[in-house]
């Protein structure tokens, strides 16, 4: 998995007095001292000591699900380890992981334990084969074959992490928060060297990836160091915190001293790439490609789909919900030019655009939350449990708005000190219109990706190491397959055009499944894939651009949501058919408590639970 995202999940009692009051329940849950089966008690207590070497070797995990407390106060003065030796680390931890775990037998184990087993064993054995098979990038959870690019890298992730998720209640938070600054110079040096040697195997990212990296890295280097997102939010934390102001001081000192040289270092690296960069958007360019290509598709949406099969199917699922939309958009009086067409100009009509100041921004962000709270209420009807944590929407920090996706979910942390938070990118409010905010809201907050990822993660029925499984087909599924279901509550009744945006985010999805196995399998262009996709979608093009440019960087992973998709609606409908009237929409989303896994298993879980005669 990413380092800079993949934990695991949590376990048992050796670390409950070490957990925050408030997360000790959580914790608790896991001991589970009752365990009859003496097979499902050693697994348990295995994939417990798993997640917390995990957490050992993970600071900013540990940060982000508020367990860098009490015994593991230290891990919050670090950053995690981007160096070779550390991707090595992790791979020979994954191999030890994977050999202890095959000591234990799954007959002997019980049908839900069996699941934890198998769900595990998965992860671990994609991930060795990942990372043995192609040696550059990232491959072992996310398929990400650059180092550097505008949506990785340290010199990106590390100021909105500071920002976002280091909280400071004492003096001793701030000095940790001030190590870690330091060691944010540590961490681009690191990822340079590892960029410098895939680069000499000729692997770094196309020229306009490398034209929008540069970009950000000016964002935070052309600016005086005081200026700088890890010191101003260093001074909100003090003043918040009632502390001396001392340390921005320290900070700004660091970060003039020790950062600031290695992004120019890094920043060099990156100038002298872009002289030699190819302008072809596919990995079928790289060492291995095409097969990397398969492999990255699979891991996303953990079921083996040839490039040219997703192409076909993102084709036809195209053509489906392009004929719905045409027929809503006629009824509504637009009938001239193609699908594409009469959405570009929804998009540009005045009464679907908020201004693009941070007053409009701000009315924007108050629809969202509105949307938010008037789907909270409405849960019960399909949710027998609901997340603990609450849920709120904020803007995408602005130095990193360039490069970032159009939206996406951070959790809560365990012990209550942090909500969950939807970013929503704001960078020109016309790539946001009105018609389109409401199912953007379904997907990430409520009931996409916050209730799932919250539900199992506070979740007292599965070892805390599966509580934040990292399967897209799974999660990025669940969230589409929400935007679906909130449709079909009837959220957008009296709203045609905002059933509309619903339709264009399902149609914006399959085309992914074209532009993405387009580039990386078909070889298209750039441009060729923005151009389809603007034409296809309607969305406008600096969201389009900024999609095709994520879809360069994480090959397959866009596949994930429209697969993903299908599996959940296929899954639900043949439970609906085979119980007919005792159908209860509760009883089979009481499948998110089971956690995050891989689509087989889930196929095979509902199947067992609910179709079996």
């Amino acid at each position: 998995m990413d380092r800079r995202t993949f934990l695991g999940s949590t376990g048992a009692a050796a670390l409950t007095a070490a957990l925050p009051a408030a997360a000790q329940t959580a914790a608790q849950a896991n001991t589970k001292p009752g365990i009859a089966n003496p097979a499902d008690a050693r697994l348990h207590a295995l994939l417990d000591r798993f997640f917390y070497d995990r957490v050992a070797e993970n600071p900013e995990g540990a940060t982000a699900l508020g367990l860098d407390t009490g015994a593991r106060a230290a891990l919050k003065s670090k950053l995690n380890d981007g160096s070779a030796k550390g991707v090595a680390d992790d791979l020979a931890r994954s191999k030890r992981e994977l050999a202890e775990l095959r000591a234990i037998n799954p007959a002997t184990l019980s049908p839900a334990a069996k699941i934890d087993y198998e769900v595990v064993s998965y992860q671990l054995q994609r991930g060795i084969a990942g990372a043995e098979r192609f040696t550059y990038g990232a491959s072992m959870g996310r398929f990400a074959p650059y180092v550097l690019t505008q949506l990785t890298g340290a010199y990106r992730d590390t100021p909105d992490f500071l920002e976002a998720q280091h909280s400071i209640k004492s003096a001793a938070d701030a000095d940790a928060y001030l190590a870690r600054v330091a060691a944010f110079a540590t961490a681009i040096d690191q990822d340079s060297e590892r960029q410098r040697a895939d680069a000499a195997r000729g692997v770094f990212a196309p020229d306009y990836i490398l034209d929008t990296t540069l970009k950000l890295m000016g964002s935070l280097r052309d600016q005086p160091a005081a200026q700088t997102v890890p010191v101003t939010a260093l001074a909100a934390k003090l003043k918040a915190a009632n502390l001396p102001a001392d340390r921005v001081q320290q900070a700004t000192a660091i970060m003039t001293e020790q950062v600031f040289p290695a992004l120019d270092r890094q920043r060099a690296l990156v100038t002298e790439l872009r002289g030699k960069a190819s302008h072809d958007a596919g990995v079928w360019r790289l060492p291995d490609g095409e097969a990397y290509y398969a492999a990255a598709v699979e891991a996303a949406t953990t079921v083996a789909m040839p490039g040219e099969e997703v192409h076909r199917l993102g084709l036809a699922q195209v053509a489906e919900i392009t004929a719905r939309i045409d027929g809503i958009l006629k009824a509504q009086g637009m009938t001239q030019g193609s699908v594409g067409e009469r959405l570009v100009a929804l998009n540009k009509r005045p009464d679907q655009v908020y201004p693009n100041t941070d007053a409009g921004k701000e009315q924007l962000i108050a629809q969202l939350n509105a949307q938010v709270i008037a789907m909270q209420k409405r849960l019960p009807e399909q949710f027998a449990t609901l997340p603990k944590a609450p849920v709120e929407v904020r803007r995408v920090p602005k130095s990193i708005e360039a490069g970032a996706p159009g939206g996406y979910y951070q959790n809560a942390a365990l012990d209550g000190s942090r909500p969950g938070i939807y970013y929503i990118n704001l960078r020109d409010s016309f790539d946001r219109p009105k018609f389109g905010l409401a199912t953007l809201t379904h997907h990430e907050a409520v009931p996409g990706h916050h209730l799932q990822v919250m539900t199992a993660l506070e979740s007292q029925d599965i070892p805390l190491i599966r509580r934040r499984g990292g399967f897209s087909g799974y999660t990025e599924g669940w969230a589409l397959y929400s935007e679906q279901l909130a449709d079909e509550m009837g959220m957008y009744e009296g709203d045609p055009l905002g059933q509309v945006g619903y339709l264009q985010s399902l149609l914006f999805r399959a085309t992914r499944l074209v532009v993405d196995s387009g580039m990386h399998h078909k070889r298209w262009s750039r441009e060729k894939a923005t151009d389809y996709f603007i034409a296809t979608t309607g969305i406008a093009r600096g969201r389009s651009q900024n999609e095709i440019d994520r879809y360069t960087v994480w090959p397959g992973q866009a596949c994930s949501y429209k697969i993903g998709h299908t599996v959940w609606v296929r899954l639900r409908d043949a439970v609906k058919k085979k119980q007919g009237a005792a159908f209860d929409p509760r009883a089979f989303h009481a499948v998110l408590r089971d956690g995050a896994m891989p689509l087989t298993i889930l196929e095979r879980m509902v199947s067992e639970r609910m179709l079996a005669a």
